[in-house]
């Protein structure tokens, strides 16, 4: 019996071990395996296998925030290729969060130059309650054959990702291909320590291209260059599927608005829309409003319905051309003769980025201030008078030059219109336009209203004059916008125009020469744009200024603002250039940064998309090595100080 024992043992064909001596204590058992007995040119597979006791853990090869990676190394001459790592599991331990693995645990390795056995050193640190630092010595015999191990190394746990990646400077991971279908979690783990805070959440949300996991970069977090690691795509049925990822620097798209219903999005653009009309760049707008709705006291209700149906005809067909507009621009690409942004996400105002469009509007806005003044009475086709009349072509008016005050109200909104399909976006477009009409719509809805109206009389005229004064109000402030945007000499070309206007509406010999010399002017060029808008202390953003500051564990304020963006300018004016706010800045060494979006800016564009706005203003503070707080876009300095204040 014994001789048979011994025969069997010297068969090549039936030597099935391939596994070392083993290493036991109470809280694992480790053995070296092989998935062959025979080497083939001096290389084969080997495998350190972990059988650990319930509770117990080892560490990953990023082990997070605390931890130490197993690792081998053999005799020579034989040498040991990298271990490979099968997917972790995150632990939290208070403010600690490492990436380790429990149960049964096998990471092979490649090995070169081996002969007929093998020999091995091996050190990790097992852990519950406590971690216990180990080591053993391995010794594993090759005898040719068959390897009873082979089963443990046949299936990877881990293949590579078909999908392709970016990185963003603010650490948003975009997936290209994967669908809320397909993907109920996802969680990354990236290859190397500190390049992300370990605990931070990863937010999951969905573009229309893929998805986006919101990571929190760490001091080591370097937005120039790609992150590796592995990501574990979660299904609806509760089966994972990891896959290594390489994330190359890039841009985050916005995610898609699917989280919210679209009637909450409806919703908000009505009630945003609503809010508008108390704002300040639509109140010169509602003067003239004011002005024909008090023409109508005492008419008929068909004369009520036609100019109630007309401002909102007018409102609903500008936000209609916005959205159409906005919504090619996203899909064809590249920049338009007017300077209007194509390509990507578009941006909300950004018809006033462009100098050729603030040049006409603030001589629309002249040429109405002048009719309002009693300077001139111009008829146009329809038979009513400009602008004070024309209720349709005031809703125009009163749409193109609302945009600057509307990034508080109608941000969210925008950005989900942006980011959404086409039919939605015009939904919630219009939703936002009969907002705005709205207050005029009741008149049209509610006949009975119209009693309140006064009825016309001399005081009118009083009334007026009155109203022209917004009008030359917001032209000064048009006027200043263009010298920002275009400098000194598109101020002049705009005032010449002015003037040109001035002489068309009340020389009838000199209307055609100078109406055609105003068509010109604004085509011309202009020289030497004003300096950016600045804070005390501040200094201008760049990406790469913002990830420096960031990687010395600087804290940074980030202001996104426009000299078109009414609420940007007063959020300037009464916290952000406050003396408390400064002291705040400085007690707190706090770097502020100001990107200035007066004139189109791809960077600050960039930017804007990456937190999922569509205009400005935008605030977020990053506070050293943790994640980013975006601010309400109406500040206040309790709101500021107590966002840049240091957790107690």
């Amino acid at each position: 019996m014994r001789a048979l024992v011994l025969l069997l043992c010297l068969l090549p064909g039936l030597a099935l071990g391939a596994v070392s001596n083993i290493a036991t204590t109470p809280q694992d058992s480790v053995s070296l395996v092989s998935a062959s007995n025979a080497a083939s040119n001096g290389r084969v597979t080997l495998g350190l296998r972990f059988r650990l006791a319930p509770g117990w853990h080892i560490d990953w090869s990023n082990p997070g925030d605390a931890g130490l990676a197993p690792a081998i190394a053999l005799d020579p001459p034989a040498e040991a290729g990298t271990l490979a790592f099968p997917p972790p599991r995150l632990l939290v331990q208070g403010t600690i969060a490492d990436y380790v693995l429990t149960g049964d645990i096998l990471l092979p390795f490649t090995a070169t130059d081996i002969g007929t056995n093998v020999t091995a050193s091996a050190t990790w640190l097992v852990c519950r309650d406590i971690c216990i630092p180990e080591h053993a010595r391995f010794t594993l015999a090759l005898p040719g054959g068959p390897s009873a191990e082979a089963s443990l190394f046949a299936t990877p746990r881990i293949v590579a990702s078909p999908f392709a990646a970016t990185i963003a400077p603010d650490g948003t991971l975009s997936l290209i291909g994967p669908t809320a279908a397909q993907v109920a979690a996802a969680h990354f783990f990236p290859a190397a320590p500190d390049e992300i805070i370990n605990r931070a959440p990863q937010t999951l949300a969905f573009t229309p291209t893929g998805l986006t996991l919101r990571l929190a970069p760490a001091p080591g977090f370097m937005p120039t260059s790609a992150l590796t690691g592995i990501i574990e795509l979660t299904d609806p049925s509760g089966a994972m599927q990891a896959l290594t990822l390489r994330a190359t620097p890039g841009a985050a798209p916005i995610a898609r608005p699917a989280a919210v219903p679209l009637i909450v999005w409806l919703g908000c653009a009505f009630l945003g829309g609503l809010i508008l009309n108390l704002m300040p760049c639509v109140f010169p707008i509602l003067a003239m409003k004011a002005l024909a709705l008090c023409r109508l006291g005492g008419q008929s209700r068909a004369a009520i319905r036609r100019e109630a149906f007309g401002y909102t005809a007018g409102v609903l067909a500008a936000m209609l051309i916005l959205a159409a507009t906005l919504l090619a621009a996203r899909t064809i690409g590249g920049t338009t003769a007017w300077g209007l942004p194509a390509g990507g996400l578009p941006a909300w105002g950004f018809q006033f980025q462009s100098p050729v469009f603030v040049a006409i509007i603030a001589w629309l806005i002249f040429a109405a201030a002048l009719n309002l003044a009693g300077l001139f009475e111009l008829s146009i086709p329809f038979g009513t008078h400009l602008a004070t009349r024309h209720s349709f072509f005031t809703g125009l008016l009163a749409v193109v030059v609302a945009t600057p005050c509307t990034a508080p109200f109608m941000g969210g909104a925008v950005a989900a219109a942006l980011a959404a399909p086409p039919a939605a976006a015009l939904g919630i477009f219009l939703c936002l336009g009969l907002g705005l009409a709205a207050p005029f719509l009741l008149l049209a809805l509610i006949p009975a209203l119209a009693a309140l109206l006064p009825r016309p009389g001399r005081w009118m005229l009083v009334l007026q004059r009155l109203l022209s004064l917004p009008m030359f109000a917001t032209f000064l402030w048009l006027a200043w916008l263009l010298r920002r945007e275009a400098g000194i000499g598109g101020l002049e070309l705009l005032l010449l125009g002015a003037v040109l206007l001035g002489l068309a509406v009340s020389r009838r010999a000199l209307r055609p020469a100078a109406l055609a010399a105003l068509l010109v002017l604004p085509f011309l060029r202009t020289v030497h744009a004003a300096p950016p808008l600045t804070l005390p202390g501040a200094t201008p953003y760049s990406a790469a200024r913002l990830a420096a500051l960031r990687a010395a564990g600087t804290p940074v304020f980030v202001d996104m603002t426009a000299a078109w963006c009414v609420t940007c300018l007063v959020n300037d004016r009464t916290t952000l250039d406050s003396p408390a706010i400064r002291a705040g800045f400085t007690g707190q060494h706090v770097t502020v940064l100001i990107g200035d979006w007066t004139n189109r800016d791809p960077a600050i564009t960039t930017f804007l998309q990456q937190n999922n706005r569509a205009g400005v203003p935008l605030y977020v503070f990053y506070p050293p090595h943790a994640a980013p707080k975006i601010l309400s876009q109406i500040l206040t300095p309790d709101l500021v100080l107590n966002a840049i204040a240091k957790p107690r």
